[in-house]
């Protein structure tokens, strides 16, 4: 009887390789599934399914996280308004974590004897999910054949070729992988330095170009209503992208350094991710302390960086939650957003919590709450310590 191996399948040319080379190759017998983190229509998860059997796998499955994805981990990239490097939003980091445990998780339903992926020997992938793999289904073997055979992109396609399979080669050019949280773009100007993705190379081409406003419902923390209309926060989010996506708002390239130590660069289109995060933290400035603000600052880019290096599953990011959590009480309210062609703005905000009012003082104008001999004597103890530090060291 041939082994059993479960392979991580996105129907693009990786992992259409693993299926054609470890099936003929090797004598496997190939259980693909797909993860849907909110990327996918149904149509296209059919389509993925049908080249999946025309390939020659055993069995296809589509495993739905797009829930738990937004619950454990989303709601938490918006609490602490998180872009890695000031720029990247976690559009596909984030993500790896949660397909990489539902197929560990798939693994054991089937009592696999390998799992198998497509990543390459050069990027943050490869780490995230042997990582996921070693922690949940240590017994299980990891099979990577595009990283272990250092495979180059044409490569595969002339090996795919030469066993008869027929695609449009063109589409692989660019590596795209989309999610609920944005969508990656990878291709030749991403292996440089010095260029930028050309338009064609987004998905979202811009249709958009009459200006408009929305108007953001968040209710501690987590997004629940455009323009009036009451959403959960995966719907809400689907939707704002459906409306900020074709301005062409949220496209950029990240550069960064990976978990193996090299500068990698990736293009993005996070048109939702970006409104969202810039909002939120927009409205977090108008309801939270200066010290909430400072904390949630340092523990947030920490959290950022552990899930964009898969190590999600470390305890103290159940403990940096909680934290994050409690921080959002008071973080409801309505946000008014601008929206144009490549760009957008923060119009202003509406929240009965707001810390910002005119019964304490208006800033540079008037003050309602104290007196001006308070300030006085404020404003001497506030620097009595380093007074005396210049006094004594003249």
């Amino acid at each position: 009887m041939s082994k059993k191996v479960v392979l991580a399948f996105s129907g693009g040319l990786d992992t259409s390789y693993c299926v054609k080379y470890l099936s003929e190759e090797k004598g496997l017998e190939i259980h693909s599934a797909i993860v849907n983190t909110g990327g996918f229509t149904k149509e296209e998860l059919k389509e993925i399914e049908a080249k999946a059997y025309k390939l020659g796998v055993k069995t296809h499955v589509t495993l739905d996280v797009v829930d738990k994805f937004y619950k454990d981990c989303v709601k938490y990239l918006i609490f602490g308004n998180i872009l890695k490097n000031n720029t990247y939003p976690l559009s596909v980091s984030a993500e790896r974590v949660f397909q990489a445990t539902a197929i560990a998780d798939y693994c054991k339903q089937v009592n696999a004897d390998f799992v198998a992926h497509g990543s390459t020997g050069a990027g943050n992938d490869q780490v995230r999910f042997d990582m996921i793999f070693n922690i949940l289904i240590p017994n299980v073997g990891i099979i990577t054949p595009i990283r272990d055979m250092k495979l180059s992109r044409e490569a595969e396609i002339e090996y795919l070729k030469s066993k008869g399979v027929v695609s449009d080669w063109t589409k692989a050019a660019y590596s795209i992988n989309k999610g609920i949280w944005g969508t990656s773009v990878g291709g030749k100007e991403t292996l440089t330095s010095g260029q930028y993705l050309p338009e064609a190379a987004f998905p979202t081409q811009v249709t958009k170009t009459a200006a408009e406003e929305v108007e953001l419902t968040f209710e501690k923390g987590e997004l629940v209503g455009i323009n009036g209309q009451k959403l959960s926060p995966v719907d809400a989010i689907l939707k704002l992208n459906d409306i900020a996506a074709p301005f062409g708002i949220g496209r950029d390239i990240h550069v960064g350094d990976t978990i193996i130590g090299i500068k990698g660069r990736v293009g993005f289109e996070a048109a939702a991710p970006m409104v969202i995060i810039k909002a939120h933290h927009t409205l977090e400035k108008h309801t939270l302390t200066k010290w909430q603000t400072y904390w949630k600052e340092q523990l947030s880019g920490w959290y950022g960086n552990f899930v964009h290096e898969g190590q999600f599953l470390e305890p103290v990011m159940r403990n940096i939650e909680q934290f994050l959590d409690d921080s959002q009480k008071f973080v409801s309210g309505k946000v008014k957003v601008y929206l144009a062609p490549y760009r957008f703005h923060v119009i202003g905000i509406e929240s009965s919590h707001d810390l910002m009012s005119s019964k304490f003082g208006s800033y540079g104008e008037m003050n309602n709450a104290w007196s001006g001999e308070d300030v006085k004597g404020f404003s001497k103890i506030f620097g009595n310590q380093t007074m005396i530090f210049h006094k004594v060291n003249n």
